[in-house]
C-alpha cells in the first residue's frame, strides 16, 4: 500500500512523505502518524500467507514484526530493514495470576521474549530501519531503560552510532548493562525523563541525529505488530479487553492504530476494549480521563516500575482517541500493587519487571470495581523480562523494598531465601516440615 506521514489532529491532517525527518506536524505542532492508501490488502490471503512465512529461515518472514510487513511502510525498501527476528513472543496461560484478579482465564502476551528483553524490539527494527532509509549515521533517544537498550541493540546490528541520554541515578543497572554492552555512547544528565526529552529534540535537530523515542511514527508501526501477531496467535478470535502499562503511552497508541486498521481492512470484526494502567506516582493520563479538562503533567514523577516512571507521556493525544474509541479506560495502580502482582506472576512460572505486573494489579482493581467480568477474554501485557530489574526482586522478597518516598513494601508474597547447616539429616526436617 502507499504510505505517508499525515498529521494526527482532525483540524489538521497535513501530510508529507515518507522522507521527510519530521515528529511533529510543521504545520500545527501535532504528532504524526503513517497513513496508508490504495489497495487493501486481502484478509484471507493474508492471514495464508502470513502463517506460512513462519515455515521459512528468510529474515523478513523470521521476525515477528516483518512478517506483517504488508501492514507496514516499506513495501518497497526492505532492504534497509535491519533485524533481529524480534517479535515472535508468547501468549502464556496464567492460572494462578487469573485466581488472583477473579478471572475464569487470563493470558499474557510476553514482550520480554524479544531480543533485548522488551516491547521497545518491536518498534525499534522499524525506527532503525526508517533511519538507514534516510541515510542517518548516529541515533538517539531518552530512556528509563529498556529503549535504551533496543537503541543500542539495532543500531549496532544496523551499523550506526547510538547516542543514550539517560535521567542520572534513574535507571536499573540491567538496562544499562545491556546498553553499554552494545557499545552506545551513554551519557547520564541530571534531569528527569521530560527534561531530557526536550533537550535532546534541540540536540536532534542541531547536529542531524535521528530521534528514536515513541515520538517516532516508524516506532509506532512496528509496536503495531505486538497486536497483529497476538491476533494471529488467537487465531483471529478477538479477545474482551487487552490490558497494559503506560509511560510515554506510545504502545497503546500503537495497539489502538493497529486495531482500527484491522478492523478497516476486515481482518477481524471488531475491536477490543483497551486498559491502560499507570503507577500512581506517575500517572498524569489517569488524572486527565477520569477528571477531564486539560491534560496536566507531573512535574515529578515517582515510582520504582522505572519503565513508566515518566511525568508528561508525548503520546497521550493518541492514545486518548484509542482508549475511548475502543470503548476502554485508564487505571492506575499502588507500589505495593504492583510488587505484589509481581510476585503473582512469578508464581505463574513466567516473571516480568516491576513495569509489567502493572497490567496485572490493574486487571485485578478493574474486576474489583465490576469493569471485567469474571467469564471476560482478557489478555494482559507483559512489557520486559524479570532479569531487567532482579535487584528488585531482591528486595521484595527480603522484606527489604521501599517504596519511592520510604514506605515499606510489605512481601505480601515473599519467597525469602533460608540459611541451613550443613547437615542431611536437619535439611530433610526441614523440608518435611515445609511439605
Amino acid at each position: 500500500m502507499q504510505a505517508e506521514l499525515v498529521c494526527f489532529e482532525p483540524n489538521c491532517r497535513a501530510s508529507y512523505p515518507l522522507s521527510s525527518v519530521l515528529y511533529n506536524c510543521p504545520a500545527c505542532g501535532g504528532l504524526l502518524e503513517v497513513s496508508y492508501a490504495g489497495p487493501a490488502p486481502d484478509p484471507i490471503h493474508r492471514k495464508s500467507v502470513w502463517r506460512q512465512r513462519r515455515l521459512t529461515n528468510d529474515p523478513l518472514n523470521s521476525s515477528g514484526v516483518w512478517r506483517y510487513r504488508e501492514l507496514l511502510p516499506f513495501d518497497d525498501a526492505t532492504q534497509h530493514v535491519v533485524t533481529l527476528r524480534e517479535g515472535n513472543t508468547a501468549l502464556l496461560d496464567a492460572p494462578a495470576a487469573a485466581r488472583y484478579a477473579s478471572l475464569d482465564r487470563l493470558r499474557f502476551k510476553h514482550q520480554g521474549f524479544n531480543p533485548t528483553g522488551s516491547f521497545k524490539d518491536n518498534g525499534m527494527t522499524c525506527g532503525a530501519s526508517q533511519a538507514r532509509r534516510l541515510g542517518m549515521s548516529r541515533v538517539a533517544c531518552v530512556s528509563t531503560g529498556n529503549t535504551s537498550a533496543s537503541l543500542a541493540a539495532y543500531a549496532a546490528a544496523a551499523g550506526l552510532q547510538a547516542v543514550i541520554f539517560l535521567p542520572h541515578g534513574n535507571i536499573s543497572f540491567g538496562k544499562l548493562a545491556q546498553a553499554i554492552e552494545y557499545g552506545a555512547r551513554t551519557l547520564q544528565v541530571e534531569a528527569n525523563f521530560d527534561q531530557i526529552l526536550a533537550l535532546v529534540r534541540t540536540l536532534a535537530e542541531k547536529l542531524g541525529i535521528y530521534l528514536l523515542n515513541s515520538i517516532n511514527p516508524f516506532r509506532i508501526e512496528g509496536q503495531k505488530t505486538i497486536v497483529i501477531e497476538m491476533l494471529d496467535q488467537l487465531d483471529w478470535q478477538v479477545p474482551d479487553w487487552i490490558v497494559l502499562p503506560g509511560g510515554n503511552l506510545g504502545n497503546v497508541s500503537a495497539f489502538g492504530k493497529a486495531l482500527r486498521e484491522l478492523v478497516h481492512y476486515g481482518f477481524i470484526p471488531r475491536s477490543p476494549r483497551l486498559a491502560v494502567v499507570q503507577a500512581e506516582g506517575a500517572a498524569p493520563f489517569y488524572e486527565f480521563w477520569h477528571a477531564g479538562g486539560p491534560f496536566h503533567p507531573v512535574g515529578h514523577p515517582e515510582t520504582l516500575a522505572t519503565a513508566i516512571k515518566i511525568g508528561d507521556p508525548v503520546s497521550w493525544p493518541k492514545a486518548a482517541q484509542e482508549i475511548r474509541a475502543s470503548g476502554g479506560t485508564v487505571e492506575k495502580v499502588s507500589e505495593q500493587e504492583i510488587a505484589d502482582a509481581k510476585a503473582i506472576i512469578g508464581r505463574c512460572g513466567i516473571g516480568c519487571e516491576p513495569a509489567s505486573a502493572a497490567s496485572l494489579a490493574g486487571i485485578r482493581n478493574l474486576r474489583a470495581a465490576g469493569l471485567l467480568g469474571a467469564g471476560e477474554d482478557v489478555v494482559g501485557v507483559l512489557t520486559g523480562n524479570v532479569l531487567k530489574d532482579p535487584d528488585y526482586i531482591y528486595r521484595y522478597h527480603m522484606g527489604q523494598l521501599e517504596g519511592p518516598n520510604g514506605t515499606p513494601i510489605a512481601p505480601h508474597f515473599g519467597n525469602r531465601p533460608e540459611v541451613v547447616p550443613n547437615d542431611a539429616d536437619r535439611i530433610a526436617q526441614l523440608l518435611e516440615e515445609k511439605c
